[in-house]
């Protein structure tokens, strides 16, 4: 299937090496340039693009701005950040919904495969992007143990961790003390610990609060 890709950079010497590269090594492309973010949008607009290759450091740049302006002219064109910036500025647009990465550093057949995978897959990211969009992923889909608890043990153990002891809690909760300690064990219990900084550690790591 025929596929037509835009190169977007300042640079003459990067719009004619990447597409001699891509020419050379993909069949069946068709591929534009533009040497700034107006004329990006410009050529949008009389044509659809399946792919276009971004420098985010272009004249007339809207920096991350401009990933969600171009889905919004044309939501299945996918784009490719190509940079000398590290992979955590990539990131960056990666999370604004970028499709894929690939510094301009990078050697002949690599800028190949990469073009090649976001035409054929959809995204294509490089090893470190692929390790942190995976362990973010996973952060995001950890249960959180603070969920285990009742309201009252909730209550409870965001005391413990400001410092309050048995007294104080039981003044400001207004429960007698034997009831709180059994509440404590309940919470030791729970969050599978016996030590009251780890429990600390758990109660900052899940709340989104700090002592």
């Amino acid at each position: 299937m025929h596929k037509r890709i835009l190169i977007a950079d300042d640079h003459d010497i990067v719009l004619t090496g990447t597409s001699l590269i891509l020419e050379s090594k993909i069949r069946n492309i068709t591929i534009d340039t533009a040497e700034n973010y107006l004329e990006v949008l410009e050529k949008m607009a009389l044509q659809p693009f399946d792919l276009i290759i971004l420098d985010i450091n272009m004249p007339e740049s809207r920096n991350k701005r401009m990933i969600s302006e171009i889905k919004s002219i044309c939501a299945s064109t996918r784009i490719l950040i190509f940079s000398v910036h590290d992979e955590s500025v990539a990131l960056q647009y990666i999370q604004e919904g970028a499709d894929g990465y690939l510094n301009k550093l990078s050697k002949v057949e690599e800028i190949a495969e990469a073009v090649k995978k976001i035409l054929e897959e959809g995204h294509y990211y490089p090893l470190k992007i692929t390790q942190y969009l995976l362990k973010t992923s996973n952060m995001l889909h950890q249960v959180n143990p603070l969920e285990k608890l009742s309201d009252r043990e909730h209550q409870i153990l965001h005391l413990m961790a400001r410092g309050e002891g048995n007294l104080e809690i039981s003044n400001i909760l207004n429960i007698q003390m034997p009831t709180i300690s059994t509440y404590k064990k309940r919470i030791y219990k729970k969050l599978g610990t016996s030590n009251i900084a780890d429990l600390i550690k758990i109660y900052e790591n899940f709340s989104g609060e700090n002592r």
